[in-house]
């Protein structure tokens, strides 16, 4: 058995999409947030190549198209921001001084907790881009000479607890303002949070699109700066 599955070329991709379909029918069925997709397949492929001993690295082999996918997947969110762009136009310096605010309150955040913890220097860097997206995420971390599988961690931790805790968290704060959401979500919780932000509703999808764009690139530039800290 453990033969069949090394010697499978596209076993690691089947195995992706097999167990992220059963985590959106249980999400569809049961209609509770906290039965989110992405951690219903985590769960599973952990489950399968531990009962099949199957090695990580044949798995990633066969899994690696959907790498490809990340920046294209990514890149589309700028539809629904084009549909909202007269809008952008109108609040452009809200917009834009949100999401700076974002970036650094997620990079002062991180800073604030190595100083609580004592993180050493790797770990501390490992953590700063947790709030973008992966396809940015895992370069910025292999830059700043940081831990690349930790950091994917911390940015799908970070994105399933947007996808999970954000529209609720955004209603105890009493924030009605569908640009305010969106930023907040885009920034903190990258593309896992924007999937919430879309069924929110299109304005809400626009901003937290926007912010994962700018986010990024502004993290990039402030991780950087921070990192010397």
């Amino acid at each position: 058995m453990k033969d069949f599955f090394q010697d499978s070329v596209f076993v690691g991709l089947l195995i992706s999409l097999g167990s992220y379909g059963i985590g959106m029918w249980l999400r569809k069925k049961t209609k509770l947030s906290l039965i989110n997709p992405l951690v219903i397949s985590i769960i599973m492929v952990i489950a399968f190549l531990l009962i099949t001993g199957m090695d990580y690295q044949t798995y990633c082999e066969g899994a690696d198209g959907l790498n490809y996918l990340l920046t294209p997947a990514t890149i589309c969110l700028a539809l629904p921001l084009y549909q909202q762009v007269e809008l952008l136009k109108k609040n452009y310096r809200a917009v834009i001084l949100g999401i700076t605010a974002g970036v650094l309150s997620s990079l002062c955040t991180i800073l604030l907790l190595a100083l609580a913890f004592q993180f050493n220097h790797e770990i501390y860097v490992t953590l700063l881009p947790k709030s973008i997206t992966t396809a940015i995420g895992i370069g910025m971390s292999e830059e700043l000479g940081g831990i690349v599988s930790l950091t994917v961690v911390s940015i799908v931790i970070t994105g399933v607890l947007g996808n999970v805790i954000a529209e609720k968290w955004l209603q105890i704060c009493r924030i009605k303002d569908p640009i305010a959401k969106g930023i907040a979500i885009g920034c903190a919780s990258h593309a896992m949070g924007t999937a919430k932000a879309m069924e929110m509703g299109d304005v809400e999808g626009a901003m937290s699109g926007l912010s994962i764009v700018v986010s990024g690139v502004l993290t990039v530039v402030g991780a950087t700066l921070f990192s010397y800290i």
